[in-house]
């Protein structure tokens, strides 16, 4: 979808992995989502338009910009990738995955987190900080392989 509304290969590519990070970062949100295709479909959607507006001098989009919804295609792959990242965060070491929980999706505070796990607030906020670099990693990774695959399947 991103390519068809920026009309460039590039700036899709940054879009993708910009949905991609706020994504991860309202993960938390996602699961009160009923309908994810619609949910992604509208976030990329938004996105690429918040970046066409920082491209044009006064920020506003031409008014003879086509649009295309997105295939039945793009729905299902966006979908794909949000249970994917649901997997990825079931993938985390059983520590750093409930700090992820009780902090992402509980939005409690680093104290209140230690507290509740006998830990100190370093280690917690140690814990978060190597989840959320091992989730980074596993999706760059994710993307990567499905570049390698692509590109064999149309070589």
């Amino acid at each position: 979808m991103a390519r068809s509304v920026l009309k460039d290969e590039s700036l899709s590519k940054d879009a993708y992995q910009e949905l991609m990070v706020r994504l991860w970062e309202k993960r938390i949100d996602l699961e009160a989502v009923k309908n994810r295709q619609a949910f992604l479909f509208t976030s990329m959607r938004n996105l690429c338009i918040d970046l066409l507006r920082k491209q044009q001098p006064n920020g506003e989009i031409p008014k003879n910009m086509p649009y295309s919804e997105p295939c039945p295609h793009q729905l299902a792959e966006e979908a794909d990738m949000v249970n994917m990242i649901s997997r990825m965060i079931d993938m985390l070491p059983e520590m750093q995955r409930t700090i992820i929980r009780m902090k992402d999706v509980e939005e409690m505070e680093t104290a209140e987190i230690a507290e509740i796990l006998s830990l100190t607030e370093n280690a917690v906020t140690v814990n978060l900080s190597r989840a959320r670099k091992k989730l980074r990693e596993m999706i760059l990774t994710h993307q990567k392989q499905e570049r390698v695959l692509y590109e064999q399947q149309y070589r």
